[in-house]
């Protein structure tokens, strides 16, 4: 209706998340529960009556509005010297509260979406499906449900004897782990892979996407919600924005069903490799910093570094190999992980990550350096001193405890990526509202942000996008935005 809200000034739950990011849910009576020390009367005596009149129930509406009234004020104060106790206040004002009327903004907007477009992918997806589950027949040589897990499993391991893995008490383990260590093995495996991604693809992107579409604005106007994640990142959902398959051709075709509406264009920014120049930064790897700051190409520097060769000389599927090194080293992979990724055995992964720390020192000091520091202090923390609690780190059980130091790893990365791509939809907000701008930002996907743009700002929204995006804040390395431009999602990538 064109009305503005002002004053929007704290939020309990944003504030209780900055406390606590490991939380499953930030419910009001909880919050006073563990910071007041304060009980709902009205959930105490809904557990003591059995039942209630129309009356009381009125009453109780009007006890429960009262009751979170009373709450919000009284919590109000405590968080905020919570806060700035653990040093999390500067974030709650510059970066947590200015952000909520950004996203809420870019709910609003939404992303067109062509419904016809939709339906008729969604029978080409249904029309392979078909075929494949012949093709699965044929091979198998019976018929069966490929859906059921129990079915697949007598198929591929009774009848056609293939390699078993693992058992559960149900019967055959058919998960994606187990298949694709069988892809060599046998045909079938291909097909059915393949049947699932596409069946997947159709029950949640497609026919699950359908119920999302307003009638009125033909747009999917997706929630985005800043206190789900560990690490600060954005989640989306009703439907999931941030998740629609890339890796796969007939999951990236799903994008082309977003449109930019009339004669408008999508402007589509992406940070290139923010979570490398940031761990280049953090680690003080000199290495790594020369190599950004000259603009060479990093996964092609790796390549040179750990295969002894000059960077000329690196072919494709080395610069690939190194690729996977940097981004496994970023996320604290294994060698049996990295060896998984490459295909290769598990001492060659572990030479490729040996010889990756010894040539990369900074990074291999940080690796040793922040478990130990979130072991001491029970947290890591992000640029901006977004915390993580990490009470892994203490766990008796060893896969528990690889989780913490993962996690100590990486949060400090993927969270500063995070805060960073906030307090630049901040800023490219508020430039297209003081300069009265038509364009509208409408999506929001971890390093990306997409803007539906009139034609005649196309230039002046590629300068906003390129000023907020690499300017928000001063590293040892320069930051770096690609635009890519387009008539719907697709083509924008």
């Amino acid at each position: 209706m064109g009305i503005e809200t002002e004053n929007m000034m704290f939020d309990i739950k944003i504030a209780a998340y900055l406390l606590n990011s490991s939380q499953s849910k930030y419910l009001l009576a909880d919050l006073a529960s563990d910071y007041l020390g304060l009980e709902n009367p009205v959930e105490q005596e809904k557990s003591q009556k059995k039942q209630m009149s129309l009356f009381e129930e009125l009453e109780e509406d009007y006890s429960e509005d009262y009751f979170s009234t009373y709450a919000i004020g009284k919590l109000y104060p405590v968080l905020c010297q919570k806060m700035k106790e653990s040093e999390t206040w500067s974030l709650f004002e510059t970066i947590e509260m200015p952000l909520a009327p950004v996203l809420a903004q870019m709910q609003y907007n939404g992303m067109y979406i062509d419904q016809e477009e939709l339906k008729t992918y969604g029978k080409e997806l249904q029309a392979k499906i078909q075929e494949l589950t012949q093709e699965i027949y044929q091979l198998s040589g019976c018929t069966f449900n490929v859906n059921s897990t129990k079915q697949l499993g007598e198929v591929l391991f009774e009848k056609l004897k293939l390699p078993v893995y693992k058992k559960t008490k149900s019967g055959y383990s058919t998960d994606v782990e187990i298949l694709e260590k069988l892809r060599e093995e046998h045909p079938i495996i291909e097909k059915i892979l393949e049947y699932r991604q596409l069946n997947k693809l159709n029950s949640t992107y497609v026919e699950g996407m359908l119920p999302y579409i307003n009638p009125v604005t033909h747009r999917i106007h997706s929630y985005f919600h800043q206190t789900v994640t560990t690490t600060g990142r954005i989640s989306s959902t009703e439907p999931n924005m941030q998740n629609i398959p890339t890796r796969f051709e007939a999951g990236k075709m799903l994008r082309k069903v977003f449109k930019a509406e009339n004669d408008n264009v999508f402007l589509d920014a992406d940070y290139s490799q923010i979570e490398l120049r940031i761990f280049a930064h953090i680690s003080n790897d000199p290495e790594m910093i020369s190599a950004f700051q000259q603009d060479e190409d990093i996964h092609a520097q790796v390549a040179a570094k750990v295969f002894h060769m000059d960077i000329k000389d690196v072919t494709p599927a080395l610069r690939s190999k190194a690729k996977a090194v940097n981004f496994g080293i970023v996320y604290g992979i294994s060698d049996f992980g990295l060896s998984q990724q490459l295909g290769v055995p598990r001492k060659e992964a572990k030479a490729y990550i040996d010889e990756y720390l010894k040539k990369y020192s900074g990074i291999r000091e940080f690796m040793e350096k922040i478990p130990e520091k979130a072991k001491e202090d029970g947290y890591v923390e992000t640029l901006f001193k977004r915390r993580r609690y990490i009470p892994e780190l203490h766990s008796k059980n060893y896969n528990v405890r690889q989780f913490g130091i993962r996690a100590a790893m990486n949060t400090p990365i993927q969270g500063t990526a995070a805060d960073i791509i906030k307090l630049a939809m901040i800023h490219v907000e508020q430039a297209l509202k003081e300069q009265n701008l038509k364009s509208k930002l409408v999506l929001q996907v971890h390093d990306e942000l997409m803007i539906e743009t009139v034609p005649e700002e196309k230039e002046k929204i590629q300068e906003i996008l390129k000023e907020c995006m690499e300017n928000v804040i001063q590293l040892s390395v320069p930051l770096k935005v690609e635009i890519g431009e387009g008539k719907n999602w697709y083509e924008s990538k």
